[in-house]
């Protein structure tokens, strides 16, 4: 997977955002970059609502 991505969820894992064992799993099983455009993936790991199109966005991995 992504370094990056692997690397923003243990920090919300750490500062206790993230705390459902199933939720962790699913989100190191299926990255954020699959559900973006190809301009926006380099940004996927930035924990900030990203752009998909038709003016909607993605949200942070905060929520």
């Amino acid at each position: 997977m992504n370094r990056e991505w692997d690397e923003l969820i243990d920090d919300l894992v750490r500062s206790g955002i993230l705390k459902t064992p199933n939720v962790i799993k699913a989100m190191r099983k299926v990255p954020r970059r699959l559900f973006l455009p190809e301009d926006s993936r380099a940004y996927a790991a930035v924990d900030t609502p990203l752009p998909i199109g038709k003016g909607q966005t993605v949200s942070a991995p905060l929520g």
